[in-house]
């Protein structure tokens, strides 16, 4: 693209005043923001204009398929799951775009070391629970790994030092997720340099679009990839791929599987697997009405019982339909650091633009069935979010011991 093409493309959407230090910058610098310009995807702007978001639909219960179950039919499960993995119809794809910010950290999140008496690092053991199915399959795994702009120079580079912790390298592919660009209440973006704007990765929902940009749908349809496990990086107990639930989710001929844990309290914020105009969904805890968490299932259990935990084997031939610009963008109050009309770097106490995401639950209302698959809580679900308190570092590790690792 032409510096002509590039300022045509900001003019046509009134946003010429990114190009205001062109002058001034180095031919790189110049070269950098015409390309970020030509690479960037804008139209998440025009969501501005009806951003009071769309009503959401009737909600009912779906039920989940419970331990107990699972625990009757394990080896039918388990024998369908090993013959899918060991015929190379799965994949896994670990989103590991963020940053460790929330950890007081400034390197990317799984980078950060959880042991006590040793090193544990988060990215070490999303490795370690993926080479026990390796193991228990003898089948090497075609891992992704999906880092954002901000944070993929260092992850590669720490786990290539780390030497993947023992995974094959040769079975692991670095793709960056796409970006998106960040503006103030009135629409306007921001600069986060006289030679760039201020973007944000685009939501964990973006991961197949991001995917089919750097070519790699090709990669799974060439290596008859039927099915594929995409997970979040700060769960640090989660199993990865494991047999049972994959050949429960094969078995049950649906779009999509879900593991989900019992809530903890019918309170709990966390989004629940239901269904929404018959359709899988997810309502969030603040969407749950009062009758809603009060309704009992048959077995006089609480109907919305069952929250997601970020682990999902989605079927690939559905997810062509599942298009980009179907999904919701959720357009989100932050606080985003900018340079000022004099050229000087502002970091915002409080909110002061949106950031525009799309999320991967809403990939789930996009497609015609999900399996919740029930799993242990103490066995499967660690997430690290903050240093202290509810899903922290602090009960990370405590459920680590629990389940006899070592820190």
């Amino acid at each position: 693209m032409t510096y002509e093409e590039a300022r045509a493309k900001m003019a046509a959407i009134g946003q010429e005043h990114v190009f205001k230090y062109y002058d001034g910058l180095s031919e790189e610098g110049k070269k950098n923001l015409i390309r970020q310009v030509e690479e960037t995807d804008f139209s998440v702007l025009k969501r501005l204009e009806n951003s009071a978001g769309e009503k959401r639909g009737v909600f009912s219960p779906l039920a989940a398929m419970r331990i107990d179950e699972i625990e009757t039919r394990s080896k039918e499960f388990h024998n369908a799951g090993v013959k899918v993995i060991k015929e190379g119809r799965t994949a896994a794809l670990l989103l590991a775009g963020g940053m460790g910010t929330r950890l007081a950290f400034d390197e990317p999140k799984g980078m950060y070391d959880i042991g006590i008496t040793k090193p544990l690092y988060i990215f070490e053991r999303i490795f370690e629970n993926l080479l026990c199915v390796v193991r228990e399959t003898d089948t090497w795994i075609r891992l992704f790994i999906m880092t954002s702009e901000k944070n993929h120079e260092a992850t590669v580079r720490f786990l290539k030092e780390k030497d993947f912790f023992g995974y094959r390298e040769d079975r692991v592919v670095f793709f960056k997720q796409n970006m998106a660009p960040a503006c103030d209440f009135e629409g306007k973006l921001f600069l986060e340099a006289k030679d760039r704007i201020s973007t944000s990765p685009n939501g964990n929902g973006g991961w197949y679009s991001s995917m089919c940009r750097a070519g790699l749908d090709r990669m799974l349809a060439d290596e008859g990839v039927e099915w594929i496990n995409v997970f979040a990086v700060d769960n640090v107990l989660q199993r990865i791929l494991d047999p049972c639930f994959v050949g429960a989710t094969v078995l049950e001929d649906v779009s999509v599987g879900a593991k989900v844990v019992r809530k903890a309290t019918p309170d709990e914020k966390v989004g629940v697997l239901c269904l929404e105009d018959d359709r899988p969904s997810i309502v969030e805890y603040f969407e749950l009405s009062d009758a809603m968490m009060n309704e009992k299932d048959e077995s006089g259990e609480p109907a919305y019982n069952y929250g997601v935990i970020l682990n999902y084997l989605f079927r690939l031939s559905e997810l062509p339909s599942v298009a980009d610009d179907k999904l919701p963008v959720h357009i989100v109050k932050k606080q985003i650091p900018y340079i000022d009309e004099n050229g000087n770097e502002i970091k915002p106490e409080e909110p002061n633009g949106w950031k525009f995401e799309q999320l991967v639950v809403d990939m789930i209302h996009q497609l015609s069935s999900c399996l919740p698959y029930e799993v242990e809580r103490e066995k499967e679900f660690a997430p690290i979010k903050n240093l202290k308190g509810i899903d922290s570092v602090e009960s990370a590790r405590e459920l680590l011991k629990k389940n006899n690792i070592e820190l």
